[in-house]
């Protein structure tokens, strides 16, 4: 064959190949675009460092990851948390779509390295470096990942909102008081519920800067913070469970069907505990203290519902039932001891009518709530005990209002039973204490005695006579 002819058939045979594998290459866009492998958007803020490794790399970003993340592995398992850190924020770079490293990261910041600190304010900075990777560096680049919503909100229900941390308290105190600063004027007085009618429709300059840092800082949209408060609350937004929810409620609508179970049980569980210690309390001291917040055990109790009717799988769907009894069980027994007999009755219906295995039909309401005090102090946990002194002591005092004196002092006494046996239990462990009682019964006092939203004039006055406390004057 001629040399000319040669050279001529294979710039003909290379021109085919192209043409063909141009081709090739837009059906393998459009495959990429709907199995979700597209690369990074055009993002003019995307970090240098990450713009130049999707560009330069190229595909040689994936083997470097597996090479890193293997080694990754090796440091966890040697404990080498710090080196960890970089090295993971490495393969963040090159893989920003491989969603597990951004959970490993994120775990190893709130959880591994926190700990290694002594000082709360430490601690909380690892937390909040979790907390921030998932929600403004992995939901950018990521924003339909169930597992990534999953995931923040897990932080806020299990790693702030849960007591297994020692300074689970700090952590509390100091993300409601960020809280304050952008939902409300002035931050003293926030109760924990916004104003939404503000923050959607901010007028004054203030109140434009605080919804600013609130969409652009913490990543929370005003309507979809209304959206989760009207269908779950009303929910104290100072506390860690309203933001487990908000972000299991954004996630619900960019899951998969197998996914939708983890975060429905982040939402009815996070409501569980709101209804068991949902509202946050300020002491004439400064500090703070959790109350029940039982006026959403009726949305608690939907919750539970919506989620066993949309359930599919029949396994799941059961233990979200028997979630939902062991809810309504508690329920009653919290209505109980809050002196909401009313309610209480009303709940202990609806218990025996959705599981009439759950309470014995001869059972009163009195009987079932003994057992269920019985049943606390056995395996009563911090929040729960707390909950329960502060209830004894409130019917203590009512009972001194209404000159029931003898009853007034059994309630006390179950009271310091309750306090004495918990600490004997926990072995005065600082990270399980519970509020001394002496102090449970200064808040409970002051708080009846308040003139704005304490007890009725008359009432007040028997209590202060009752507890020998000077005369507050008419009104």
């Amino acid at each position: 064959m001629k040399p000319r002819l040669y050279k001529f058939l294979l710039v003909l045979c290379a021109v085919v190949l192209l043409s063909g594998a141009g081709q090739l290459q837009n059906h393998l866009n459009r495959e990429r675009v709907r199995l979700g492998f597209t690369p990074l958007p055009n993002d003019p803020t995307m970090p240098p460092m990450l713009a130049l490794t999707t560009q330069a790399l190229g595909g040689f970003r994936g083997l470097i990851a597996n090479a890193l993340w293997i080694r990754a592995n090796d440091l966890q398992l040697e404990d080498k948390f710090f080196e960890l850190v970089q090295l993971s924020r490495w393969i963040t770079m090159l893989e920003p779509r491989f969603v597990q490293v951004w959970v490993v990261a994120s775990w190893n910041m709130s959880y591994n390295i926190s700990v290694k600190f002594s000082e709360p304010a430490d601690r909380w900075r690892w937390v909040r470096h979790g907390i921030e990777l998932l929600r403004d560096d992995a939901l950018r680049y990521n924003p339909d990942e169930a597992l990534i919503y999953r995931e923040l909100a897990w932080h806020f229900q299990h790693k702030m909102g849960m007591n297994l941390d020692d300074a689970h308290f700090y952590y509390k105190g100091a993300w409601a008081g960020e809280m304050g600063l952008v939902l409300a004027r002035d931050a003293r007085k926030f109760d924990g519920h916004p104003d939404f009618n503000e923050l959607l429709n901010p007028q004054t300059d203030e109140a434009k800067a605080r919804v600013q840092a609130l969409r652009e800082q913490y990543k929370l949209d005003p309507q979809k913070m209304k959206e989760v408060d009207d269908r779950y609350g009303p929910l104290d937004w100072r506390l860690p469970e309203a933001h487990a929810i908000y972000w299991a409620y954004l996630g619900l609508a960019k899951s998969k069907p197998a996914d939708l179970i983890t975060l429905r049980r982040v939402i009815y569980q996070s409501m569980q505990l709101s209804a068991q210690r949902g509202q946050l309390r300020i002491a004439p001291d400064g500090s703070p203290y959790l109350e029940p917040n039982l006026d959403i055990i009726p949305r608690a109790s939907e919750a539970y519902e919506e989620m066993g009717r949309l359930e599919q799988d029949s396994g799941k769907r059961d233990g979200i039932w028997r979630a939902h009894k062991n809810f309504l069980k508690q329920a009653v027994f919290e209505l109980y001891i809050h002196n909401r007999v009313t309610e209480a009755d009303k709940w202990l219906k609806i218990l025996r009518e959705k599981y009439p295995d759950a309470v014995a039909p001869s059972t009163t309401l009195t009987d079932y709530a003994i057992e269920r005090a019985v049943g606390e102090v056995k395996d009563g946990t911090q929040t729960r005990i707390t909950s329960l002194v502060r209830a004894f002591v409130e019917q203590s005092y009512l009972r001194l209002v209404g000159g029931e004196e003898d009853e007034a002092a059994a309630y006390m006494q179950r009271a310091q039973e309750l306090c004495d046996g918990y600490t004997r239990k926990t072995g005065g462990s600082e990270r399980l204490r519970i509020t001394p009682l002496a102090e449970i019964k200064k808040q409970v006092v002051d708080a009846m005695l308040d003139t704005t939203t304490g007890l009725p004039f008359e009432a007040r006055a028997r209590l202060r006579t009752a507890l020998r406390l000077p005369a507050e004057g008419k009104p």
